[in-house]
């Protein structure tokens, strides 16, 4: 039997009085990896800013592994286990990459735990072990874009929300990022892929929607979404 760790209801937001979001079901299910493709200004940031309670949600509902987090301060949300990688390599430029990831860690204070977690960040990126005191604005992209995952894994999150991982990298280096989110999903934590490069996001995503307009125009299986129209006609065909 399935289960349903991240469910949006029937969830209209708004800036001022002006929607951004319509009405929009969306669920994500343990374990798995799911998605939400969508084009420049579909709505995406939105959706990802109503579930981290950082714009006003007007009607519907929000949960999180069974529990109301629709009107939930973001520093409730992030301590019941979602963590946000942002588009951009949003890092901290001016601090080394070992204390980039420490403030991923902000709400732990157990120092072993803290460890244990910088630990699985350098199994994972061994790069950032050897970049660990160099300044973060100073390393390459690729690097950056290893350390604003880093920083995301290590509040040890249950749901993990990618914001365009493929953003602003090169093609070698937004297939490694991919890699390392199958990965990190595989590893047992659950990742909702917020994207626009729908080829590479279908081969990794068990199940995907389709936002234009803040609106839910298509959703299925990765195999039900690469082949209907909406995603052929608008991502894939040249």
């Amino acid at each position: 039997m399935t289960e349903m760790f991240l469910t949006l209801e029937g969830v209209t937001a708004a800036y001022s009085n002006m929607e951004a979001l319509r009405r929009v079901n969306v669920q994500v299910e343990k374990g798995k990896i799911a998605c939400l493709l969508g084009s420049n200004g579909a709505g995406k940031s939105t959706l990802i800013k109503a579930i981290l309670g950082l714009v006003k949600v007007v009607e519907g509902r929000i949960t999180f592994d069974g529990e109301d987090i629709t009107r939930e301060k973001t520093h409730r949300v992030v301590r019941r286990g979602i963590s946000i990688v942002p588009e951009g390599k949003r890092i901290f430029p001016k601090m080394t990459t070992i204390e980039n990831l420490r403030m991923g860690a902000y709400i732990e204070q157990d120092e072993q735990a803290i460890e244990e977690r910088l630990e699985r960040v350098f199994e994972l990126f061994p790069r950032l072990e050897e970049r660990a005191h160099q300044i973060a604005g100073t390393m390459s992209g690729g690097e950056q874009s290893m350390l604003s995952i880093g920083r995301g894994l290590m509040s040890s999150p249950r749901l993990m929300i990618f914001d365009e991982p493929s953003l602003g990298l090169a093609p070698i280096l937004v297939e490694q990022n991919f890699e390392t989110i199958q990965r990190i999903n595989e590893e047992g934590t659950t990742v909702f892929l917020v994207e626009q490069n729908a080829s590479l996001t279908l081969e990794i995503a068990s199940y995907g929607y389709v936002l234009q307009k803040g609106k839910v125009v298509a959703e299925g299986t990765a195999e039900q979404l690469t082949d209907s129209e909406v995603i052929q006609s608008a991502y894939l065909k040249s």
